[in-house]
């Protein structure tokens, strides 16, 4: 993208050459009568991030931004006008059996070698970035249980064993009332599987179970001794299941206790890319940043993931060519076409993305989203992708297929074996994760101002001119050296922000 960037706040920025709208810089707007460059002059009030109409376009002339079609205009639209998005009819999606398939696959970048972060070695071969215990629960019905225990082993317990972080509860909704043979069902099984796994517990967790469960511990743990899975129903009383949980945790925080951290090759690491609370600055400033930032990781030899189907699905015109083979591009097309179908059984509607948030941030219809969610992507070549829960298992950049929710990708990235997620916000968010650290990136200065005890990156010196893409992708590759070495806290893990896990589940529920 061909990005011109107004350095004084009353100019606008249009991305591409070819756009005939541009986005509105300063906070709060601009009034009726604003000049600006090339001796536009404003119509009406134009809120901050929202579209001004830079030529005549006709009723039915395509609105352009990213240098695509981000929509056509109900009735027509005049110079120096205002773009509200009850004004664009959103486009179809692109057909899928049409796009070209790996025909414009980017070339491997020159490797960054020498950077490195301290994590934690585990037996298996993988890495952490984090010390936890974590303590799984095989259905809901054991939740409660298990967060008094946590709520124990962190008052009695954690200080005893200083080298463990934190403990970790792993809740969840499912387990019981599913259907775990349906063929869907597969996905938030292995999800479960896959978060008992992650890196950052060691190899070390506890599986807590009810026993009457249709998914039962030795099914959602096969890898799991007897002595890591503890059921409920087989115990005397709640006085003596919390006894057994802390007595576990005894056990594995010991063991815990002894890993310390050593170097390891940047190559290690996962990275997970996400958006939320996005604006129409997100396409222009934080997301471009981290895709940036992206390119660097993917040339330390990491592996990065990025997601969110509805918001990719109308920009995978723009992925396909990005292929780095025919076969990957068919995968990557395989995930949509499931996605389409999903939607489609459940009489969704394209228009219900974007949220009501994102309108008021300026993006018009889920096109404009896509086209500035994948930006995050960066510019390497797509080398995989990963379905629904699975594990990744490949260095470079990979296309990990999750739901656009903030928590339903979170834990599907969690499950997929993501140590560090980098999260965009334009409207704002406090999310975070218990199991790996986020970092959020604002797209606007003024968020970062607002939020300066929640946002760890202003993006937003971007559309001001303070910043270069390049500067503050290297700031965020640098930082998160840094966050996976334990060396700096993110503004989520210090405040402890940690939101929900939420499984991905298309299967029924009996």
């Amino acid at each position: 993208m061909e990005a011109t960037i107004a350095k004084d706040v009353n100019h606008y920025i249009k991305v591409h050459a070819q756009d005939n709208v541009a986005i509105i810089v300063k906070d709060g707007g601009l009034p009726a009568g604003a000049l600006l460059p090339e001796g536009l002059v404003l119509r009406e009030h134009v809120p901050q991030g929202h579209k001004v109409a830079l030529v005549d376009i006709a009723q039915g002339g395509e609105i352009l931004r990213y240098g695509e079609v981000i929509g056509y205009a109900k009735s027509a639209i005049s110079r120096g006008c205002w773009i509200e998005e009850s004004l664009v009819l959103l486009p179809q999606a692109p057909e899928l059996s049409t796009l070209p398939l790996a025909n414009k696959a980017p070339a491997k970048q020159e490797p960054l070698a020498g950077y490195t972060f301290a994590g934690y070695r585990n037996a298996d071969g993988t890495v952490g970035t984090k010390n936890l215990l974590g303590i799984v629960t095989s259905v809901q019905c054991a939740a409660g249980v298990v967060n008094q225990a946590v709520a124990r082993i962190r008052q009695e317990l954690l200080p005893l064993y200083p080298e463990v972080e934190d403990v970790v509860a792993v809740n969840h909704n499912y387990g019981c009332g599913v259907a775990i043979g349906a063929p869907e069902a597969v996905i938030p099984i292995r999800t479960l599987q896959n978060l008992a796994t992650h890196p950052n517990f060691g190899g070390e967790a506890l599986i807590v179970g009810l026993g009457c469960e249709k998914l039962r511990p030795e099914e959602m743990a096969p890898w799991a001794s007897p002595e890591s899975i503890l059921v409920l129903q087989e115990q005397h009383g709640y006085g003596v299941m919390l006894e057994a949980i802390m007595a576990g945790a005894k056990e594995r925080l010991e063991r815990l206790n002894r890993r310390r951290r050593e170097t390891c090759a940047a190559a290690e690491l996962v990275i997970g890319v996400q958006c939320g609370g996005s604006d129409a600055f997100s396409g222009v400033t934080a997301n471009p940043a981290v895709g940036y930032a992206a390119d660097l990781f993917v040339r330390a030899g990491a592996t990065v993931m990025f997601s969110e189907v509805t918001e990719v699905r109308d920009a995978v015109h723009l992925l396909t060519p990005r292929a780095i083979n025919e076969e990957v591009g068919r995968e990557l097309l395989r995930e949509m076409k499931w996605y389409d179908e999903y939607l489609s059984r459940g009489e969704a509607d394209r228009s219900a993305n974007p949220a009501p948030g994102n309108k008021k941030g300026g993006l018009a219809n889920v096109v404009e989203k896509a086209l500035g969610s994948i930006a995050k992507s960066g510019s390497s070549a797509i080398c995989g992708v990963v379905p629904p829960g699975v594990k990744a298992q490949q260095k470079g950049l990979l296309y990990a297929a999750t739901p656009a929710s903030d928590f339903v990708c979170g834990t599907l990235q969690l499950a997929s074996g993501m140590h560090l997620q980098v999260f965009t916000t334009g409207r704002g968010t406090p999310y975070g994760l218990a199991m790996a650290s986020v970092l959020k990136v604002a797209t606007r200065s003024c968020l970062a101002a607002q939020w300066p005890d929640l946002m760890d990156v202003d993006a937003g010196r971007i559309a001001t001119g303070e910043a270069t893409i390049e500067e503050v992708g290297w700031e965020i590759f640098r930082l998160l050296l840094e966050v996976a070495s334990g060396k700096k806290q993110t503004w989520a893990e210090h405040w402890k922000l940690h939101n929900d896990l939420c499984l991905f589940n298309p299967a029924p529920v009996t």
